[in-house]
């Protein structure tokens, strides 16, 4: 008896073991999408490749498993029926979690809602903050162009310093949140995506206070080879 519970025990070891770990399970509907094919996609070298699908028949559900060492941005592609692929790819912060993400046909892209990823959650949380400096810029871009029809010359020079000055803000307001977040991926991946080219005192003041899980994280260890690249031209 001892020995078959020696036996079971082992298995169930050498089970756990081989079951790989920081999964990630993606689950979601596209409403209204009856046939086609859910392409899970990552950036590899500069390139963006599959590197899962899914072939969607009948119901709108579906689901990836796949194993997420460090957090990264993902993307979901659609491929349609006839083979059309859609303009619009879906990205998100994956993670070792259970993920779920909501999107329709007609809105694919556009009207989206992600949940269970922390980072996804912070990278919403920037989207919303710097929203105003967005739309802020549109309004001078097109103050800019009516008064160049109009050859307000002042004007335009006026415009532009108030874009430059804006322009810092937004950087700032992205340094800041990097710093506040400090102890998820997406400080460093926000520094990389977001404000790259900014002053090095700005990347090096984010890596600084970054934790040892994070420097270690995929874009941790970017930022860290970026900010040398920087330094050494």
């Amino acid at each position: 008896m001892k020995y078959i519970i020696l036996l079971l025990a082992i298995g169930f070891v050498l089970t756990s073991c081989s079951e790989p770990k920081d999964q990630m399970l993606l689950t979601g509907t596209v409403k209204g999408l009856k046939k086609g094919t859910l392409l899970l996609q990552k950036i590899e070298d500069t390139a963006l490749v599959s590197v899962d699908s899914v072939v969607v028949d009948g119901k709108s559900e579906f689901s990836f498993n796949r194993e997420i060492p460090s957090p990264e941005v993902y993307f979901l592609y659609l491929r349609l029926e006839n083979g059309a692929l859609l303009d619009d790819r879906i990205p998100f912060f994956a993670e070792a979690a259970e993920i779920q993400l909501e999107t329709s046909l007609k809105k694919f892209g556009n009207d989206v809602k992600i949940t269970g990823s922390v980072n996804q959650g912070k990278l919403e949380e920037y989207k919303d903050l710097v929203n105003r400096f967005t739309n802020r810029n549109l309004d001078i871009i097109e103050q800019s162009i009516k008064a160049s029809q109009e050859g307000n010359d002042s004007l335009i020079s006026d415009l532009q310093i108030q874009q430059n000055k804006l322009i810092a803000s937004k950087y700032l307001a992205t340094v800041n949140y990097a710093l506040q977040q400090k102890d998820h991926e997406v400080a460093p991946y926000l520094m990389l995506s977001e404000v790259f080219d900014a002053n090095i005192k700005y990347l090096d003041t984010v890596y600084s206070v970054l934790p040892p899980k994070v420097r270690e994280s995929k874009y941790g260890k970017e930022l860290a080879d970026f900010i040398e690249d920087r330094k050494a031209q």
